[in-house]
This record gives structure tokens, C-alpha cells and sequence, in this order.
């Protein structure tokens, strides 16, 4: 990506989607905890973001209990994890309710952890990726599984320039923790998400 004159400094998003969840019986969709590959995945995430040299300035994340204990696992993955602010309106939340919490950071933000779900991860990636390196946005356009990374790069002056087509996918990518006796985990199956 090359920056224009003018257009600011170099702008990092990480949309994080929450690990694996669990489904028991009775428990609304908002308390639902995360499953035993959720809780072994979400770690992973946190390594692979520090791998990725993408440690966030701030996080935001949905107050579901599975986006605030995949962003608790992740983080302490990390010596010291940025703040974080947990938002309501990232539940469930479409596209331009993502991005009007996206663009509320204020400006001395660089990189920003965005934690939360499906649907709306997905479509905001894809809304706001004008390019994408290797396969990644045809990755993300074949699937955004549980922990999946996307990370996408952009300049701008502060955060409400953030826009549809503004940003390039610099990679996406789909921890996944090691089971209880060294194994790796299996596929992802479809789902809910």
C-alpha cells in the first residue's frame, strides 16, 4: 500500500471473531460460554496477533460473554494487554454500526482490536477491504470461521476516515490451539455462527 500526501499514518484494524462457543441448554444467546476448543483456540489468537507484530493500542469488544473471554485468553497471551472497552453495540452488530464504534477511537489509536461475531465481521472486512495480499480476501470471502484474524492496513489522519474500499487486507489468518494430548484440532464444521 502506498500512502498518498497527506493521508495520515499508518492505520492497523485487527477484527478478531470469538473463539468457538458452546450451545447449552437454557442459556441466552448473549451468556452463551466458550466451548472447550473455543477456550484452547482463543490463545492461540492472542499468539498469533503478537506474532503477526499486531499488539493492539486499544481493544473494542462485544460485552457477549464468548467476545469478552476470547478477548480475556487472548490478552493474556501478551505482558501487557491494552485497555479495553467493552461496547453493547457490537453484539450483533451490522456493518455501519461496526464502523460507527470503529470510527468513536480517538486519533492517538494506531492499531485497534475490534472482537466479536458473525455476520458482521465478516461483511465489514470485505466492506472495508479495497485489496487484499496473497489469497487473504479470497479467504475471508470463502470463510470467517471462529478466532479467525483479519488484519487490514490503511492511512488516514484519525479514524472516521476509515471507509468502505480504504483499507488493504494485509493477512487473515485462523489460530487454532493444540488438544489435550498434542493433537491439532479438526475442522471446523458449519454451524451457527
Amino acid at each position: 500500500m502506498i500512502a498518498r500526501p497527506g493521508a495520515g499514518p499508518l492505520r492497523r484494524l485487527a477484527v478478531l471473531r470469538h473463539a468457538k462457543s458452546a450451545w447449552p441448554d437454557g442459556v441466552p444467546d448473549h451468556e452463551r460460554p466458550l466451548a472447550p476448543r473455543g477456550r484452547r483456540d482463543a490463545p492461540a489468537a492472542g499468539r498469533a496477533l503478537a506474532d503477526a507484530d499486531c499488539l493492539p493500542d486499544l481493544a473494542l469488544c462485544s460485552t457477549a460473554v464468548r467476545a469478552r473471554r476470547t478477548w480475556e485468553l487472548a490478552a493474556a497471551e501478551w505482558g501487557t494487554p491494552p485497555p479495553v472497552r467493552h461496547d453493547a453495540r457490537l453484539y450483533a452488530a451490522d456493518v455501519p454500526e461496526l464502523l460507527e464504534a470503529v470510527r468513536g477511537v480517538p486519533a492517538e489509536v494506531g492499531t485497534l482490536l475490534l472482537v466479536g461475531h458473525n455476520p458482521g465481521l465478516e461483511e465489514l472486512v470485505l466492506t472495508l477491504a479495497g485489496d487484499g495480499l496473497g489469497d487473504a480476501l479470497d479467504a475471508v470471502r470463502v470463510k470467517f470461521p471462529t478466532s479467525a484474524i483479519a488484519i487490514l492496513a490503511w492511512h488516514g489522519a484519525d479514524w472516521t476516515a476509515l471507509g468502505p474500499r480504504t483499507a488493504l487486507l494485509t493477512d487473515m489468518m485462523v489460530p487454532r490451539g493444540k488438544k489435550p494430548g498434542g493433537g491439532k484440532t479438526g475442522k471446523e464444521h458449519p454451524g451457527p455462527r
